[in-house]
């Protein structure tokens, strides 16, 4: 059956609002969830103040749902858009403004639910009127930077909706299809990490009801922080949307899209992991209100190398987007350049998030202890750093993938086991980065409660990584295999 391109687009259109709302929703129903299911517990914590949870359940539980109604206006106009000229391009146009929208109004919603559900769980903990309004204050602030990512995401569809790009071609379509995904999924970790600041500053808040500013403040400091790969995410989005790369040829449409994979990808884990630390920090402030200082500066050291899986992404996207490999043939390197994408994208996700972990401990551990801030310090830095190789490993990788020379194929074979190797080494750095994360964790929080114990916890959470590791080597022996025997 031949398809014209007004029936392409139309097709596009349909599965781009499709995706908008379909993802879109996901998010602002388990934000919705939480927020409700802890206000399920402080009514039978206290039912007599069933009204006031009520009121701030509903109230959080409808700016949770503010991200889902991005994704419902996105969906509707997609659904009756009138593309005056339909071509190729504008179909992958259409396509890419749903998943932009979908995936990045998820982050968002459940974000969103973390401040609204610790605030209901707080109004337990206290009856002043006082505080209740700045409860309610505080948490609508958080759950307001929680959206960020979704309005980045929203406007970025709107782009792809609306703007024209040019004469069609294969490596434009490429382009737009990959900055939406990008931006999608880059949106996703800084949604749900922005979160946990927001939630963690509401139940500090009854404990120190005068520290309000304080608390505030640095809650949108660790906001903030956690929406940085978001921001990376849409810098990437954005030149693949604008910039003319010149090369029509078809292996070039492959890089593009490999350059929004990874940098999507490698977004999420560094944008949920750098909430951990600023919930942390909000929740020490209420526990020692006198280390506020020590805390934030923890809080900023640790977010900050959260960031790094996300820049190891956004260099592979850079080169994959603007590094010129001369005359190649389309086969195998497209799925090189794929798997390049691949590899270090979703391997980011694990030592993002898990490095997080260990920076959350961190702060947890410094308001318990302030005295050893030091030591503590030291054990996350050093934990974090262990929980970096699997996306080293996946950096490893994509460096081979994308300057191994691959000679010409016509069978699909090669070109499967360089697309796999990105796949193995990418899926396979997500579980050990997430158990190093863990097992840091837990040496950080001991370290605290045991300083006199740290050498020994030290070189015990280093054994636990170094076995941790072995699955992300295992990963990388295999993708070795495919690069070099298959």
């Amino acid at each position: 059956m031949d398809i014209d391109t007004q029936t392409l687009t139309q097709f596009a259109a349909y599965i781009g609002g499709g995706m908008a709302i379909g993802f879109g929703a996901i998010g602002a129903a388990l934000g919705q969830g939480y927020t409700a299911a802890n206000a399920d517990m402080a009514i039978s914590e206290q039912p007599e103040n069933a009204s006031n949870i009520t009121r701030t359940m509903l109230v959080g539980q409808a700016v949770a749902e503010s991200a889902g109604i991005f994704a419902l206006v996105v969906a509707v106009l997609l659904v009756f858009v009138n593309v005056p000229e339909p071509t190729l391009l504008k179909a992958a146009a259409l396509v890419a403004a749903g998943a932009c929208m979908g995936l990045g109004a998820f982050g968002s919603g459940l974000g969103s639910g973390f401040p609204a559900g610790q605030a209901c769980m707080a109004l337990v903990k206290t009856r002043d009127p006082e505080v209740l309004n700045r409860m309610t204050t505080v948490m609508l602030i958080g759950q307001a930077v929680c959206q960020t990512p979704a309005i980045l995401a929203m406007v970025v569809s709107l782009m792809l909706i609306f703007l024209n790009f040019g004469e069609p071609t294969i490596v434009k379509a490429a382009a737009l299809l990959a900055g939406g995904i990008c931006m999608g999924l880059g949106g996703i970790g800084s949604g749900i990490g922005s979160g946990f600041p927001g939630g963690e500053t509401c139940k500090a808040l009854t404990r120190q009801p005068k520290l309000s500013t304080n608390l505030t403040t640095v809650m949108l400091i660790g906001a903030a922080v956690s929406q940085t790969p978001a921001i990376l995410a849409m810098v990437i989005a954005l030149m693949l949307l604008f910039i003319n790369f010149g090369d029509p040829e078809p292996i070039k449409a492959m890089a593009l899209l490999g350059a929004g994979l990874c940098m999507g990808f490698g977004a999420i884990g560094s944008g949920a992991g750098s909430g951990h630390p600023g919930g942390a920090a909000c929740r020490g402030i209420g526990i020692q209100p006198e280390a506020q200082g020590i805390l934030t500066t923890s809080m900023l050291v640790g977010a900050a190398v959260c960031q790094t899986p996300a820049i190891f992404a956004m260099v592979v996207a850079l080169m994959l987007m603007f590094v010129n490999f001369g005359d190649v043939p389309f086969n195998p390197y497209w799925a090189a350049f794929l798997g390049a994408g691949l590899s270090t994208g979703i391997a980011a996700i694990g030592s993002g998030w898990g490095g997080g972990m260990a920076a959350g401990a961190s702060c947890e551990g410094i308001a318990r202890q302030p005295r050893t801030a030091g030591i503590v310090t030291t054990t996350m830095l050093v934990g974090q750093a262990v929980a970096q190789t699997p996306c080293i490993f996946g950096l490893l990788v994509s460096f081979i993938l994308l300057f191994k020379g691959h000679p010409e194929a016509v069978a699909l074979a090669p070109a499967m086991a360089l697309l796999a190797a990105g796949i193995c080494m990418g899926l396979g750095g997500l579980g050990p980065g997430f158990g190093n994360g863990i097992t840091a964790a837990s040496a950080v929080n001991w370290v605290a409660r045991n300083e006199e114990n740290a050498g020994l916890l030290m070189r015990m959470m280093l054994v636990a990584q170094a076995v941790a590791q072995s699955t992300a080597i295992y990963s990388m022996v295999i993708a070795l295999v495919l690069l070099f025997v298959v």
